[in-house]
């Protein structure tokens, strides 16, 4: 566990390097916007004047090349950025990029792919203007839900960093990574009122050395929400609330998921959040492990459900209640968990009777009823594991 994440670490003095010398040198080439014809006037369609700077710096060979959102307000329909470039991206946001109301016919609304050594960057903001389409999103009644866009997503992306941007209001998820390896989200900001709905602050599929670092994400959803096959994510420093916490899963409803695994969640607070930390696996014949997860040094501030598995998730009708979930959870380790629990029902897991919960470890858990010394509670189904240190509750292991 720990080489892992010293070379977690390194990695990310590594990207930390290369954010500072794209922001010395300021890139070899800045493709303004404006100069392709963008106007920041909150009203105008910038979307062909942002693919149009993205393409010119895409195409210059070496160097770092800068598209540069500066200050206003540029609506955007849709953008989409394809690599490979032939050089480094420096893609800056010192504006507003700003949604149009209501929807579009696709599932993504500023979209970066095939692209190796990008830099999201600035102190701007990715406003997705979700309160005009809020109401449109029946995910909760119709599971065959069509997805609105999400706002940032980064697909088959590499080596690559985003650092310091602003997310307000997504219509669907804030930000998407998938298939993406080696990448560094570092002191982003991501808004959205808690009753928004479907609004995860930032959803990880099919990836791998993700780091999540130093950020506030408060949503109508998941704050972290990781999906079958990532491998190796750092999440670290994170203030989470309001939402639904920090989710490995769903697992478990699509054909073809690959195991999940090196997952660590380390110094975070998560504040008046509906979960806390939650493992949720659908009840199907789908096959998979989740295993190697670690979450250490994690404050809960009047969390809802502070620790839970969940292995008979349903959020929306018709799941066959009949069928155990074919998900194996082992190899977990919960330490220094402490504060507050908003429910009784502070620890709460649910395994599978086909696949038990196998080595799932507490350590040090000490957790309150609504910040009183009203006893809270722990319950365990088909869980083999341990617990030792401080037990508050105490352990049903």
């Amino acid at each position: 566990m720990e080489w892992r994440q010293t070379c977690m670490l390194f990695l990310i003095f590594l990207f930390q390097v290369l954010v500072n010398e794209v922001r010395s040198q300021g890139g070899n080439t800045v493709f303004d916007i404006r100069q392709f014809g963008a106007t920041g006037d909150g009203q105008s369609d910038s979307s062909k004047a942002l693919e149009d700077a993205f393409s010119n710096a895409c195409n210059v060979v070496g160097g770092r090349n800068q598209i540069l959102v500066p200050e206003g307000t540029f609506m955007v329909t849709s953008a989409v950025f394809d690599g490979p470039c032939k050089g480094l991206i420096e893609f800056r946001v010192d504006g507003v990029i700003k949604a149009s109301a209501g929807i579009i016919d696709d599932d993504k609304w500023v979209a970066f792919r095939y692209i190796d050594g990008l830099v999201i960057t600035g102190e701007g903001t990715f406003d997705g203007f979700g309160e005009s389409a809020w109401n449109l999103n029946d995910c909760k009644m119709n599971s065959q839900c069509k997805h609105l866009p999400t706002s940032i997503r980064l697909d088959f992306v590499k080596n690559s960093v985003v650092s310091g941007i602003h997310s307000l209001n997504s219509k669907f998820f804030h930000m998407k990574i998938y298939k993406c390896n080696n990448i560094n989200v570092d002191g982003v900001h991501i808004i959205a009122p808690e009753d928004s709905p479907n609004t995860d602050g930032i959803h990880i599929g099919d990836s791998a050395n993700i780091n999540i670092l130093n950020s506030v994400i408060a949503t109508g959803d998941d704050c972290i929400s990781m999906g079958p096959g990532n491998k190796n994510i750092l999440i670290q420093n994170i203030t989470c609330g309001p939402g639904h916490g920090i989710s490995i899963g769903s697992l478990g409803k699509y054909n073809n998921e690959a195991d999940i695994s090196g997952i660590t969640v380390q110094h975070c607070t998560l504040s008046q959040t509906m979960y806390g930390l939650r493992i949720k696996t659908w009840a199907s014949d789908i096959q998979l492990t989740a295993y190697n997860i670690t979450y250490d040094d994690v404050v809960m501030d009047n969390a809802n459900h502070p620790i839970l598995i969940d292995q008979e998730y349903c959020p929306s009708m018709g799941c066959d209640e009949s069928k155990p979930s074919s998900v194996q959870i082992k190899d977990v380790w919960y330490k220094n968990i402490r504060g507050s629990s908003k429910s009784q029902s502070a620890v709460n897991l649910k395994c599978s009777s086909k696949y038990p919960c196998d080595n799932i470890n507490f350590f040090n858990i000490d957790l309150l009823y609504q910040n009183s010394d009203n006893s809270v509670n722990a319950n365990c189904k088909n869980v083999r594991g341990s617990a030792s240190g401080i037990e508050k509750p105490p352990s049903c292991l």
